[in-house]
């Protein structure tokens, strides 16, 4: 089992889902939790602040409660594509990016940056300058401006979680002065309370065709697992890298042995 024991993690979106699954591993670890979220964790964590990562104050708000001293940031939470347009590019994108970069000083040396982002951001490479365009707006007002000016093509949850992982790529060497690593995890579909507004964004014949071919959906436990591992020492040499978990549905992909899916 991955290390976490003496660890001090803020994990974000802790009170359901992914994050809960996260935050539990962390507990039996031996890891201290801080939770972020809007709605109160049911895990034992250790501190919990009420957050809206739409609102760059709110934000800013929990970073002073929070201190310092923290070895690891998990950003988890998120809100599917059935969410109004710029709602969820907030959220997903710009709240995770200014809540990051706000903890820079308030993490330990050697710590680890986690992104849950997603397989649905897997045409990337597609909007690649679009992508490097928007990290220059680098605040979150000049970051929602751009998006305004700027409307993409398609589901913005797709989008929002393609920017989550440029920025992964792209923040990982620059982060390595001050001896901190950021990586990302890319779940496939996983049996959480939102999956029912993916079927609906995503289309549920889609969803269903992934379930038939791997024989089921991801658990949070599935996805909570590697996560860990990228937060603990033991990654220590894993830098700007978005690992994918999804039982091997982006490599059928990748390969052509599967059409991509309209998404």
């Amino acid at each position: 089992m991955t290390s976490v024991n003496g660890l001090r993690c803020v994990v974000t979106g802790a009170a359901s889902g992914i994050g809960h699954a996260v935050a539990e591993q962390l507990i039996k670890g031996g890891a201290e939790v801080a939770s972020l979220d809007r709605n109160t964790p049911t895990a034992a964590v250790n501190q919990h602040i009420a957050i809206d990562l739409s609102d760059p104050a709110s934000i800013d708000g929990a970073v002073e409660q929070l201190g310092t001293g923290w070895n690891a940031l998990i950003n988890v939470a998120g809100i599917p594509g059935t969410a109004p347009s710029e709602l969820v590019f907030k959220v997903n994108f710009l709240g995770l990016r200014h809540l990051t970069e706000s903890l820079f000083d308030r993490l330990e040396p050697g710590s680890a940056i986690v992104n849950v982002a997603s397989t649905a951001g897997f045409r990337w490479a597609e909007r690649l300058e679009a992508h490097r365009a928007l990290l220059a707006a680098d605040d979150f007002e000049s970051g929602l401006e751009w998006f305004r000016q700027n409307p993409q093509e398609g589901n913005t949850y797709n989008f929002s979680k393609e920017a989550v992982i440029v920025y992964t790529m792209a923040m990982a060497t620059g982060l390595v002065e001050q001896e901190m690593r950021m990586n990302a995890v890319l779940p496939g579909p996983v049996e959480t309370p939102i999956l029912a507004d993916f079927e609906e964004s995503m289309g549920k014949d889609n969803l269903d065709g992934v379930k038939f071919l791997l024989g089921r959906h991801a658990t949070p436990d599935d996805i909570a697992a590697p996560v860990l591992f990228l937060a603990s020492p033991e990654s220590g040499w894993v830098n700007g890298h978005p690992l994918i978990v999804d039982g091997g549905i982006s490599g059928a992909v990748l390969s052509g042995l599967v059409p991509a899916p309209e998404i």
